[in-house]
């Protein structure tokens, strides 16, 4: 597994030194494994130190806390192992001051363990010193004699200590405090992948392809079981039944809800997800007043989410709003106070020539040429995917599909009443609205050249009105899009397309040389070094591969070619005669 680091055994150093450099206001303990907070580190007496840790690999946990608001300290150990309970006494020593110390831990034995005898050693030292145990697992519940693991509510409870800390509350008082909120938080999480630890090739677990784990620990250990992914709002809705029949959620009650990412799970999934959250939340009778959303108890490179909710009551609600200047916390949403936008869309365009009446032949006609043309675009989508992701962004057959998809959806409400040129300034619109990237815009071109070359005989358009659509829309791409022949795009198939239609024009066989010269020029495009489009940033090791735009229209003209040969003795070409 590639990973961006020196050596297996310096991770833990090299993490603490680019944490301290970056001038957050940390600090490190010696060389020890332990994060402070800034240079010129000074006790108060009269403020409660708050330290917590545990195994590396859970980044920004915990280090990432430290700073005013949360944590004073946080001691490391190894990648998902317990830091030992030495460096855990120094960084009691470094911090402790009149007013005591709170150790927040995990519950893990390693951690309970290390943490537990390095308080016994400050304790006969004479700190006043206390422990909080978070164990906010709802997967396993209390049939583990370990009991349930310590996750991402954890953060949580750091920000209640470190704000109780900072207003002055005495070592009693926040202990007391966090044992009455911890009852109420509650964490389930699911995995779609392992991680590698650095230094090992192999991951930590294996997971088939469709599985996913349920309810797993922060270090990839088993949870509740395994299964299928479901989409995005069943997997949030039952995390978060899980979780509020757990913690006995009462319908009706406040909730913080922190949606957290395991390392390898994109924002964009993250946000779909958390929205998908809050709407459960909602759907469960529960009020959703602060959110969090992001990577805060992460497993390195995991793909996969955890979400925790927490009861709230006056008291937490406030502590948990207080300001915290630290590098993997800062200030929640609100997911009750965003009211909706209010405002309209503005209507789309009505086309001119559009009427409510019954469809013209010809245009029934075009758009069942055209739905055929959709269809095998979607038969070719995981075809046209597999090129691009070898030359671009593996995006095109997607949207071209979502395209094909929309037009098949919509196009009989855009043919019905249509004049032929409408019908395909509708399909220009409906493209450029639904399909993403370059794609898009480009073909929405095709359709308006189409509109503008069967403008002049709309009725009953001839062979070389539909020539002329295909050549408005190649010469619209090319000028705005600025591709020509040669640069490896679309066009090195569109041209010859129209070359050949207008050096045939009047020949039956006309479209299947042009559909002949589109599959030769997109072919000619793998011995091109690029010149427009994401491949150009290929250089010369798009070699060998054809560009996958041009492809996309030598099997749309080949489609055509296929279509009106087997049309030919009946009325031709669609939406007229031939």
């Amino acid at each position: 597994m590639k990973k961006i680091i020196n050596a297996a055994e310096e991770v833990i150093d090299d993490y603490i030194d680019g944490l301290v450099a970056a001038g957050h206001g940390l600090s490190r303990l010696r060389r020890e494994p332990v994060v402070l907070r800034a240079p010129g580190f000074r006790k108060d007496p009269g403020k409660v130190a708050v330290i917590s840790g545990g195994g590396s690999g859970h980044e920004p946990a915990h280090a990432g806390y430290v700073g005013p608001g949360m944590l004073d300290g946080a001691v490391l150990g190894p990648v998902f192992t317990s830091p030992s309970a030495d460096h855990v006494y120094s960084a009691i020593k470094a911090v402790a001051a009149d007013a005591g110390v709170l150790l927040i831990v995990k519950n893990y034995t390693g951690d309970r363990l290390n943490f537990g005898i390095a308080m016994e050693m400050a304790r006969a030292d004479g700190i006043d010193i206390d422990m909080v145990v978070v164990a906010d697992d709802v997967a396993l519940g209390d049939g583990s004699r370990a009991g349930r693991r310590g996750l991402a509510g954890t953060v949580l409870v750091h920000k209640l200590a470190g704000a109780l800390a900072e207003q002055g509350a005495g070592l009693a008082g926040i202990v007391a405090a966090l044992r009455g909120f911890l009852p109420g938080v509650g964490t389930m999480g699911v995995a779609l992948g392992p991680c590698h630890s650095p230094g090992r090739q192999e991951p930590n677990f294996l997971l088939g392809r469709d599985e996913i784990e349920w309810g797993l620990g922060i270090h990839g250990e088993a949870g509740r079981n395994r299964g299928p992914l479901p989409g995005s709002r069943e997997l949030a809705a039952a995390l978060v039944e899980s979780i509020a029949v757990d913690r006995g959620l009462a319908e009706g009650a406040g909730v913080a809800v922190l949606v957290n990412g395991l390392g390898g799970t994109p924002d964009l999934e993250l946000r779909i997800f958390a929205g998908n959250v809050i709407q459960a939340v909602r759907a469960r009778g529960l009020s959703p007043e602060l959110l969090w959303t992001g990577a805060f108890m992460t497993s390195l490179e995991m793909p996969g989410v955890s979400v925790t909710l927490a009861a709230l009551d006056d008291a937490s609600r406030s502590l948990l709003l207080e300001p915290a200047a630290v590098p993997g916390f800062g200030a929640p949403g609100h997911p009750n106070g965003v009211p909706d936008h209010g405002g309209d869309l503005p209507e789309a365009p009505q086309h001119e020539g559009r009427v409510r009446n019954e469809t013209p032949a010809a245009v029934a006609a075009a758009h069942e040429f055209v739905a055929l043309l959709c269809r095998r675009l979607i038969e070719e989508e995981d075809r046209l995917t597999a090129l691009d992701r070898a030359v671009g962004d593996g995006d095109l057959g997607t949207n071209l599909a979502r395209g094909a998809r929309t037009i098949l959806s919509c196009g009989e409400e855009l043919a019905a009443g249509n004049s032929l040129p409408g019908y395909f300034r509708g399909l220009s619109e409906a493209i450029r609205r639904v399909v993403g990237g370059t794609s898009g815009p480009l073909y929405s071109l095709l359709a308006l050249g189409m509109a503008e070359g069967i403008g002049r005989n709309p009725e009953a358009p001839q062979p070389e009105d539909w020539g002329r659509g295909l050549e408005i829309g190649t010469a619209l791409i090319q000028e705005l899009g600025g591709a020509q022949v040669g640069d490896r795009t679309m066009v090195d198939a569109l041209v010859p397309a129209v070359e050949a239609l207008n050096g045939a024009a009047g020949d039956p066989e006309a479209v299947a040389a042009a559909a002949q010269a589109a599959r030769h020029g997109a072919e000619a495009t793998g011995t091109m070094v690029t010149g427009l489009g994401r491949s150009s940033y290929l250089g010369r090791r798009a070699l060998g591969h054809p560009d996958p735009g041009a492809i996309a229209i030598a099997i749309l003209c080949e489609t055509a070619a296929t279509y009106l040969a087997a049309m030919a003795g009946a009325d031709g070409h669609p939406g007229g005669g031939r």
